[in-house]
């Protein structure tokens, strides 16, 4: 009986074993084979992975002046270390509100200008790169996931990317989109786990928080989790926020508006600015808690 009990054992050993190596062999640029230690990406003077955390916070949706500089400086306050804002923004209805594009940007870097905090803001395609020259850490949203010749362009860059897991994709795939744009010379990502699509209809989308050690353990880039789009619901957000900063998630993406229930974007998953601090308390204990 022991000996098929060690048999067992050796054999789950195995697969496991087996599991991994496979894996990690098509992950020429991002796998834990290739890169033992943890890849720090630096956006500005901010650091995300090998034990710093980061907080970006902001708005669905750039939408004025007076709106982005003023979450700009509560985010601040309340311990953000990256601003984030949709002026490109990708949505399902071609009538809803689709950002103010250009002019988003430029409001960005006012509220950067402002505040002195570096700015997040989604890319959706090739010929707005010259846009994007001054925007800090470059987002791929989850429907440009596999879009590969937007992908292996922003590997040219050797900018910073931050690129969310799409709705329905796989870890395998997720982690293949990041070695498109590290094939072509950039090792600064962040991967974003961002929710997937399931059969609950009780969020918006299904927190995969699995994917963080899951990720951490195939790859060396740093994992951050976004669980205002996962949820869809503001009084969701901070328990899964808490849950994703104890399983070893190397930074949180959270939704900030200071009116959501007039925001032109998404204002049912984001967090006042006041929710935001107390939440940005409860981070940095569960943090603490778990060094010690």
């Amino acid at each position: 009986m022991n000996d098929m009990n060690n048999y067992g054992e050796k054999s789950c050993e195995m697969r496991k074993y087996m599991y991994v190596s496979e894996k990690e062999e098509q992950y020429r640029c991002c796998g834990r084979q290739q890169h033992r230690e943890d890849i720090i990406v630096k956006t500005g003077s901010v650091k995300t992975g090998g034990g710093n955390f980061t907080m970006i916070a902001g708005p669905c949706s750039v939408e004025s002046e007076e709106q982005i500089i003023s979450i700009a400086k509560a985010v601040k306050a309340a311990g953000a270390n990256l601003l984030r804002g949709g002026a490109f923004k990708p949505r399902t209805s071609p009538y809803d509100f689709q950002g103010l594009k250009a002019e988003g940007l430029r409001l960005l870097k006012l509220a950067k200008q402002e505040t002195g905090l570096p700015i997040v803001s989604e890319i959706m395609g090739v010929n707005d790169l010259e846009l994007f020259e001054d925007v800090d850490l470059l987002q791929v949203g989850a429907r440009n996931m596999q879009n590969f010749d937007l992908l292996s362009e922003l590997g040219k860059t050797g900018k910073p990317v931050l690129l969310k897991r799409g709705l329905g994709n796989t870890l395998n795939e997720l982690l293949m989109s990041a070695e498109y744009i590290m094939s072509k010379g950039d090792t600064q990502v962040i991967l974003c786990e961002r929710g997937i699509r399931t059969f609950c209809e009780h969020t918006r989308n299904t927190l995969d928080l699995s994917a963080v050690p899951v990720l951490k353990e195939l790859s060396c880039l740093p994992v951050i989790v976004d669980p205002s789009h996962a949820t869809g619901y503001a009084r969701l957000v901070p328990p899964m926020a808490m849950a994703a900063a104890a399983c070893g998630a190397d930074g949180l993406m959270i939704e900030v508006h200071n009116d959501p229930e007039n925001a032109l974007c998404d204002g049912p998953q984001a967090l006042k600015p006041d929710e935001y601090l107390k939440l940005s308390d409860k981070i940095s204990r569960i943090r603490k808690a778990i060094e010690d």
